[in-house]
């Protein structure tokens, strides 16, 4: 097995992840079989109990983990099968190591950070690698070089290298390379710092990705090479890409990054054939049609706090060769005005999901916009209990229906905890979690989709549809489209007079690849431009 470390340096938010997943993809389509993993600095034990504000989105596996988003990219890019043993924290790594002490299994000696959380973090990267066998793992580490944080796993990395043979191992080093505009001229010298600090660590740079707005010229690319010593082959520009994210795994193959590694690592692989690849992203770029869809939520501020709810929109929007522009709304503006005066000039409208109060009664508002004017609706977890509430309210005349996540003593719940999730008190990875199946009901909107009578999707959630409300909510229209297999659970519902309002429990948009688009997604999208017609 080959091993690649994704290190980066200068600033974060440089795209690692997105290099991690690109290289992924380029390998994968030279037919090689590739694993990815996010080891991430911080000492959450997940981020799980982070805001969206502070960490984006959180992405869940078909395990129940509860990880970094960047996963979300590997398994979009590429079809690695991710669990739990592929996002590893600091908070985990001390934990183990701590739970470790505490059973005296280190017999009495001095726990320290080298060499027991070292060996911890190695003992994660070759558990990853038993488990799941490939012929390139692919290893990205949060932060940046320099971080006191990071030190442990750059120093885990370092022996790591030694142990496996550097014929095996290749660290490839994301750095920025800023314009200065009053100079008129990009500048070397952080990358040069960033790689200087990594040498100190006793690491050094196979690859260098320089990400950078402006052309890389040969003599740039020379100075890097020279005093980051690195083979000028080996200097790739990471140019911003255009239009989308999925641009980049073209931009690197152009640079010859898959050629390198392959050379690097001894793999002798045929090109990369990336024309589904192409294709896709070609519709992606020059689409036919347009739409636009209001997604009403509670975190537009943060733009990673939807992300993959965007990137479901774009393969879908792709597949049926249309554009479609996602117009992030505020819930908490239609909570005191006029509904219809933000949301008349869209095609459809997407709630999604969320937790805590703020922001609800304009979600429910917008459900509302969507039912009385035959608006195309898509609702994903939160959002299927916020239309439960609105029809309850509106349909059924139960004017404080609501759910006890809001409103704990609403005299008509028709959202509320699972007997069992009333027992819990901590947050941290209690919910409903990962993969569950879900029986459709033939003749629903959702079958017709789907086109199979039993489907697996990802949850994340505690609060449920209560079932006590059921009968008369489907006589007025309200259609149970899905259930858990014992019928305890509701998991989709549809409404009956509605030209295509859905909405589910869990959330699709972790399912969703550019070639292969989620059923939801591409439904939706397929109803907002017949809406648009």
């Amino acid at each position: 097995m080959k091993y690649i470390f994704v290190t980066g340096g200068v600033v974060s938010s440089l795209g690692k992840g997105i290099a991690a997943a690109s290289l992924g993809t380029l390998l994968e389509r030279r037919g090689l079989k590739v694993t990815l993993q996010k080891l991430d600095p911080y000492l959450n034990v997940d981020p799980g109990t982070m805001n969206p504000f502070e960490h984006g989105e959180v992405y869940v596996l078909d395990d129940g983990a509860e990880t970094d988003l960047d996963l979300g990219h590997y398994e979009r890019f590429t079809h690695s099968a991710l669990t739990r043993a592929s996002n590893s924290t600091s908070g985990q790594i001390y934990e183990t190591v701590l739970a470790k002490e505490r059973a005296g299994e280190f017999l009495g000696k001095t726990v320290q950070v080298v060499p027991h959380i070292t060996d911890e973090i190695k003992t994660r990267i070759n558990k990853l690698a038993v488990s799941h066998p490939c012929d390139v793992l692919i290893t990205e580490i949060g932060g940046t070089v320099g971080d006191i944080e990071g030190l442990p796993f750059l120093e885990a990395i370092r022996q790591f290298q030694f142990e496996v043979g550097e014929e095996n191992c290749m660290i490839m080093h994301v750095t920025l390379v800023p314009y200065i505009k009053a100079a008129g001229e990009l500048k070397t010298k952080p990358s040069q710092q960033s790689v200087a600090k990594l040498r100190e660590i006793g690491l050094h740079p196979d690859v260098l990705i320089a990400r950078t707005e402006h052309d890389l010229t040969d003599d740039l690319r020379r100075k890097l090479s020279t005093f980051c010593n690195v083979p000028q082959k080996a200097v790739i520009e990471g140019r911003d890409v255009p239009h989308s994210i999925y641009e980049v795994p073209l931009f690197l193959q152009k640079e010859k990054l898959d050629d390198i590694v392959c050379e690097r690592l001894g793999l002798n692989v045929p090109p990369a054939n990336m024309g589904e690849w192409e294709r896709f992203v070609k519709r992606l770029l020059n689409p036919k049609k347009r739409v636009r869809i209001a997604m009403v939520g509670k975190y537009v501020e943060h733009k990673d706090a939807y992300k993959s709810i965007d990137e479901s929109i774009n393969h879908a929007a792709a597949s049926l060769d249309c554009g479609a522009e996602v117009v992030e709304v505020d819930a908490e503006i239609l909570e005191s005005e006029d509904a219809g005066r933000h949301l008349a000039n869209y095609a459809g409208i997407l709630v999604p999901g969320g937790f805590g109060e703020r922001g609800i009664e304009g979600k429910i508002a917008a459900a509302a916009y969507a039912r009385k004017h035959g608006v195309p609706y898509l609702g994903l977890c939160l959002g299927m209990q916020i239309a439960t509430i609105e029809f309850a309210r509106n349909v059924l005349g139960l004017a404080k229906a609501n759910s006890t996540e809001f409103d704990a003593k609403s005299p008509d719940p028709v959202i509320d905890l699972l007997p069992e999730q009333k027992k819990v008190k901590g947050k941290g990875a209690t919910m409903r979690l990962g993969t569950w199946p879900t029986l459709l009901k033939p003749g629903t909107r959702a079958y017709a989709l789907y086109g199979v009578p039993e489907i697996r999707e990802r949850h994340r959630h505690r609060y449920e549809f209560n079932q006590a409300y059921r009968e008369r909510m489907e006589a007025a229209g309200f259609i149970i489209a899905g259930t858990s297999p014992d019928g305890k659970l509701v998991e989709l519902i549809e409404l009956r007079d509605h030209p295509w309002f859905l909405a589910c429990q869990y959330h699709p948009e972790f399912k969703s690849k550019p070639t292969a688009p989620h059923p939801l997604f591409k439904g939706f999208l397929a109803a907002c431009l017949a809406h648009e017609q």
